[in-house]
């Protein structure tokens, strides 16, 4: 049951198109459409097969400072994958040892290789709140995505809106010339 409800939340992704991105987040400018990226959001198993998931991200132009910065989108900082696939890496990886989280994904249809899932459980900054399910932990944000799966007519798809507010991730706003910025470290 664990492994539809993941398979389905990794689905709505296919080829989804984010595009939204109100202001410049370096300088607060007004942008302009510069061009369209495809990423990967997850490996998964079709049959004996692998398929990749991907996603396509819209780039923009800042008219005042000339940078480009691509649309908001269903990645953290500095990975490879989808944040929903690094969420369930980071709350698998509560209670077990890497290779058993990446054994557990395989099981489940989610190709991750147990070093990516070493990288993603330690360099993660961020609290990911979890719920158990089936005797595992598994992030909230599997629980919104199957509400949303849930939701969705026949052959439809659900908005990259919808399915960045199901993963949790925040608007991304103009920088504020007043806001100080902090950083965070991790003690091993």
């Amino acid at each position: 049951m664990l492994t539809d409800i993941v398979q389905a939340a990794l689905a709505s992704y296919d080829d989804v198109l984010f595009d939204s991105c109100d202001a410049c987040p370096s300088c607060g400018g007004d942008l302009s459409g510069y061009d369209i990226k495809k990423r990967q959001f997850a490996v998964v198993m079709d049959g004996e097969e692998k398929k990749v998931i991907p996603v396509r991200i819209k780039r923009f132009r800042c008219r005042s400072c000339r940078q480009v910065h691509p649309a908001d989108q269903p990645f953290y900082p500095d990975t490879r994958i989808g944040s929903l696939v690094v969420d369930l890496c980071v709350t698998l990886g509560g209670s077990m040892p890497f290779s058993r989280v990446s054994s557990c994904l395989y099981e489940m249809g989610v190709v991750v290789d147990r070093w990516s899932v070493r990288n993603y459980i330690r360099n993660n900054l961020r609290t990911v709140p979890g719920v158990d399910m089936f005797g595992f932990t598994v992030p909230l944000s599997i629980v919104s995505h199957s509400a949303l799966a849930m939701g969705m007519q026949a052959g439809g798809s659900v908005s990259a809106a919808d399915l960045l507010a199901a993963c949790g991730h925040p608007k991304r706003a103009a920088p504020s010339p007043f806001e100080e910025t902090t950083t965070s470290v991790r003690e091993e």
